[in-house]
C-alpha cells in the first residue's frame, strides 16, 4: 500500500539537540544569576532531587517537560527563600528564557530541501516527546499537524501519539511511516502502532534492539529515493 503520511521526530532527527540544550541551560543559569541572586549556584544534585520528588508525586509529569521544568524552578526558588508569588513569577520568566534558547537550533542542512520536496507529495506531521515548537522554527508550513507529549499527556513509545497522527491525517497505519533516531520511542513505538519506521542513524551505529526498523538512513536527503522505492 502506498505511503501517504510521513511523521517526523524532531530532536536529533532534524537537528543535533545536545548543543541546543547546553546553550539553553547556560542561558537559564546566566539569567538566574542576574535576576534571582538569592538562588545562587544550585548543585545539579539538588535539581535532580526536586525532579525525583515531583515525578514520584505525579508520574505523568515525565510527559510534560515544560511543566516539569517550571515546577523544578519554582521549588528551587522557594527553597532559596523567595516568597510563593515571586518564586512563581521568576520560575515562569526563567522558563521563557530557557525556552527561547531551546529554540535556537541549527537545522541539518538537508532539512528544508527535503521537507519542501516531500510536502508536495505527502501529508507531513510531527510526533515529539520534547517541547520544541515547529512554529517557532519556521517549519510549520511543511507540517499539517504537530503532536507533542505535553499536549497529549502521553509520549512515545506509547501507541497513542501514533494513532492520533493517523486519525489527524485520515490514513491507515499501512499508509504511514515514522522517521526518528530513538530505537524505542521512534522505531518500536511506530511499529507497535502498525506503521513503518525509518531509523535516522547518521553516526552509523549498529542496531541491537529487538524490533528492527523497516529501513535506516544516514541523511534526510536519502528519504525521497527510499520512499519512491516503496511506492
Amino acid at each position: 500500500m502506498s505511503i501517504r503520511l510521513i511523521t517526523f521526530d524532531l530532536d536529533d532527527t532534524l537537528w543535533d539537540v545536545a548543543p541546543v540544550m547546553h546553550g539553553a541551560e547556560a542561558a537559564l543559569r546566566d539569567w538566574l544569576a542576574a535576576e534571582a541572586p538569592r538562588l545562587g549556584p544550585v548543585p545539579i544534585e539538588q535539581l535532580w532531587a526536586i525532579r525525583s520528588r515531583l515525578l514520584h508525586a505525579e508520574p505523568l509529569l515525565k510527559h510534560r517537560l515544560s511543566e516539569l521544568r517550571r515546577r523544578i524552578l519554582y521549588h528551587a526558588l522557594s527553597e532559596a527563600g523567595y516568597p510563593q508569588a515571586e518564586a512563581g513569577e521568576l520560575a515562569e520568566l526563567g522558563f521563557q528564557v530557557f525556552l527561547a534558547a531551546r529554540h535556537q537550533v541549527q537545522l541539518f542542512p538537508e532539512v528544508h530541501p527535503t521537507l519542501e520536496h516531500l510536502a508536495d507529495r505527502f501529508i507531513l506531521g510531527v510526533i515529539t516527546n520534547g517541547n520544541a515548537d515547529v512554529r517557532r522554527l519556521g517549519l510549520a508550513d511543511y507540517f499539517q499537524f504537530a503532536l507533542c507529549a505535553e499536549e497529549l499527556g502521553i509520549g512515545k513509545p506509547d501507541p497513542h501519539p501514533f494513532h492520533t497522527a493517523l486519525q489527524r491525517a485520515g490514513v491507515e497505519a499501512a499508509q504511514a511511516v515514522h522517521i526518528g533516531d530513538h530505537p524505542s520511542d521512534d522505531i518500536a513505538g511506530a511499529r507497535a502502532a502498525g506503521m513503518r519506521a525509518i531509523w535516522f542513524n547518521p553516526q552509523g551505529k549498529a542496531w541491537d534492539d529487538e524490533v528492527a526498523p523497516d529501513a535506516q538512513i544516514a541523511s534526510l536527503a536519502e528519504l525521497p529515493a527510499l520512499l519512491h522505492s516503496w511506492q
